[in-house]
C-alpha cells in the first residue's frame, strides 16, 4: 500500500513539472541588465512571409499635395507639423529637387535609411518575430530595425549617442507590438531624410509605433513623431503593408552595383544611356 502511494505521488509531481504546475518558479537568467526567461514558449502573432508597402513613398500620404504627388517629383510636398526653423529648412530642400540639386543619402549607398524612413521605403519586406524581440527586415538597404520586447528598458541618456536606426524597445498589447524609438540622429549629419520630398527631423526626434496584422493580408504601422525641436505638435502618419503571394522571394539589394551616375558641376545626378554616355539635355 505504501509502495503504491509514493508511486501515485511521484506521477503528480512528474505531470505538475511537464505541464509547468510545479511548486517552484520557473529559473529565469539577467543578463545586461535584463531578466531573461529561459521559456521561450510566450505566444507571438505570425508575422510570416513577404509585404510590401501601400503607396508610393510618400511618408505622409494624409498631408500630400498634389494628392497623386510622388516624392522626388518638383513641387510634391507634405504637411507635417514644423517648427518655422524647420518648416524654412523643407523649403529650402523643395526648391533644391525642382533643381536637380538635392542629394539622397542614400544614394552613395553605404548609409542605412535610418528611423522612420526605413518604414517607409519600396521593395519588400519581411517580419521576424520572436518572444524577445521583432526584426524589420527591408530589402532596400542596408535596412534592419531591431526591436526589443525582452524586457529592457532603454539606455541612459548619457549613454544614447543617435544613430540611424536608434534604440527602440516595446511590448506585446495582445496582437499589436508597442515600441518607442530613442537616440536617432536623423539630420544631424545630413545623411538621414524621411523621404524624397526633403522631409528632415532632428536629433530630439523621438518616435512612438503600433504595428499590428489588420488581417491576414494587410499590415498596419501607426506612427506618432515628436521632435522639440522640428514639430510644433505631434506628426502621426500611418502605414500599410499587404502580403504577397506564397512563395515570394526577398533578395540582396545591391545597390552598389549601380552606383555609377556622375555628379554634374552643379551637383546634379546625370543618367547613363547603354552607351554610358548621360542622356540628359542639360549635364552643366
Amino acid at each position: 500500500m505504501r509502495t503504491a502511494l509514493l508511486a501515485a505521488a511521484a506521477c503528480v509531481v512528474a505531470i505538475g513539472i511537464v505541464t509547468g504546475q510545479a511548486g517552484a518558479p520557473a529559473a529565469r537568467n539577467v543578463r545586461g541588465g535584463v531578466e531573461e526567461s529561459k521559456s521561450t514558449s510566450a505566444a507571438v502573432p505570425d508575422w510570416s512571409g513577404v509585404w510590401q508597402m501601400v503607396g508610393p513613398t510618400v511618408f505622409d500620404r494624409a498631408t500630400v499635395q498634389p494628392q497623386n504627388g510622388r516624392a522626388g517629383d518638383p513641387g510634391v510636398r507634405e504637411f507635417p507639423p514644423y517648427t518655422d526653423e524647420y518648416e524654412a529648412i523643407y523649403r529650402k530642400n523643395i526648391e533644391r529637387i525642382k533643381a536637380g540639386t538635392f542629394p539622397d543619402p542614400i544614394s552613395v549607398c553605404g548609409v542605412p535609411h535610418g528611423f522612420p524612413r526605413i518604414m517607409n521605403v519600396p521593395d519588400v519586406y519581411e517580419f521576424a518575430v520572436t518572444p524577445a524581440a521583432t526584426y524589420v527586415l527591408a530589402e532596400n538597404g542596408p535596412g534592419i530595425l531591431r526591436i526589443y520586447t525582452d524586457g529592457r528598458k532603454h539606455p541612459p541618456a548619457e549613454e544614447l549617442w543617435g544613430t540611424y536606426t536608434g534604440a527602440s524597445v516595446g511590448h506585446w498589447e495582445g496582437d499589436t507590438l508597442v515600441f518607442e524609438t530613442r537616440g536617432l540622429k536623423e539630420s544631424r549629419d545630413n545623411d538621414v531624410i524621411v523621404d524624397r520630398t526633403g522631409l528632415v527631423l532632428s536629433d530630439a526626434a523621438k518616435v512612438a509605433t503600433r504595428m499590428r496584422k489588420v488581417n491576414d493580408m494587410m499590415m498596419e504601422a501607426a506612427i506618432t513623431v515628436e521632435d522639440s525641436k522640428a514639430l510644433k505638435a505631434p506628426w502621426k502618419v500611418t502605414k500599410q503593408y499587404r502580403k504577397l503571394p506564397a512563395g515570394t522571394w526577398a533578395w540582396d539589394y545591391g545597390c552598389a552595383e549601380n552606383n555609377r551616375n556622375p555628379i554634374s558641376n552643379s551637383g546634379k545626378t546625370l543618367t547613363l544611356g547603354p552607351d554610358g554616355k548621360p542622356i540628359d539635355k542639360n549635364t552643366n
